[in-house]
């Protein structure tokens, strides 16, 4: 009688045990769908967002494009680093003798300096310019000074972060362009301008611009990287769900 009444209580068992089973297994695979559809959510939802910054960083790398490539007006008589920032101006007067380096390297050429020279202009004021590229071996070579015309654009650089070593001031080897260091040391104004062409022209000297390719614009990246992550995230959990049904039908 044991053995009768035993079966089927042992049946009635093994019933329960798979139907528990199921239930947590469904609960487990409800669970990472939630999981995953979330999760891919908030990666697209970051990924959407940075195609949002990436068009807003391309109208403004845009908007500097235009200013830099405007006409060129008159040094401003007070010029503000916040609205006078890649301001186009032209210079009328004359590059004044004492300079700095500024070491810095150039893709396919190497090491060089920027060098930083004073310009007085006609009305007075003493302003510094930043005359352009020389190599390391150039450095030491004698420039011209005298009567000159720039055209240029203001600019108040942000070259120096936390590596950046200190200005050699004895050695005339600077690291950053630090306007204010930089125009104590040439007794000027608080003012730089970056030459885009200088009359008479110096071939031994190579312009350097300002232009937007130094800002950065790392947004693309980002979109990539999310929307990867999405991508890589509902894949998982996709898979994860295909493991748990087959090992249920197993």
């Amino acid at each position: 009688m044991r053995g009768k009444q035993g079966k089927p209580l042992a049946h009635a068992g093994l019933r329960m045990c798979d139907f528990l089973f199921a239930r947590g297994s469904m609960q487990r695979i409800l669970f990472a769908l939630i999981v995953g559809l979330a999760g891919t959510a908030i990666l697209v939802g970051l990924g959407l967002w940075q195609l949002q910054r990436l068009d807003w960083k391309q109208g403004v790398l845009a908007a500097i494009e235009d200013r830099i490539s405007a006409t060129p007006v008159a040094l401003p008589a007070h010029p503000d680093p916040v609205t006078d920032k890649y301001l186009p101006v032209a210079l009328e007067g004359r590059f004044d003798s004492g300079e700095i380096h500024v070491l810095v390297s150039q893709k396919h050429v190497g090491a060089g300096y920027r060098v930083i020279a004073p310009f007085v202009l006609e009305d007075g004021r003493r302003i510094l310019v930043d005359r352009g590229f020389v190599p390391v071996v150039a450095v030491d070579d004698a420039r011209p000074i005298g009567p000159a015309r720039v055209i240029g654009n203001l600019h108040w650089p942000d070259d120096r972060n936390s590596s950046t070593p200190d200005n050699d001031l004895a050695g005339n080897i600077w690291f950053a362009r630090d306007i204010v260091d930089m125009a104590a040391a040439l007794d000027t104004t608080q003012a730089l301008v970056i030459a885009r062409t200088s009359e008479p022209e110096d071939p031994a000297i190579t312009p350097l611009p300002v232009d937007t390719a130094s800002i950065p614009n790392d947004h693309l990246q980002y979109v990539i990287t999310w929307f990867s992550l999405a991508a890589i995230w509902l894949g998982m959990t996709g898979f994860y769900i295909y493991r748990a049904t087959r090992n249920k039908d197993a």
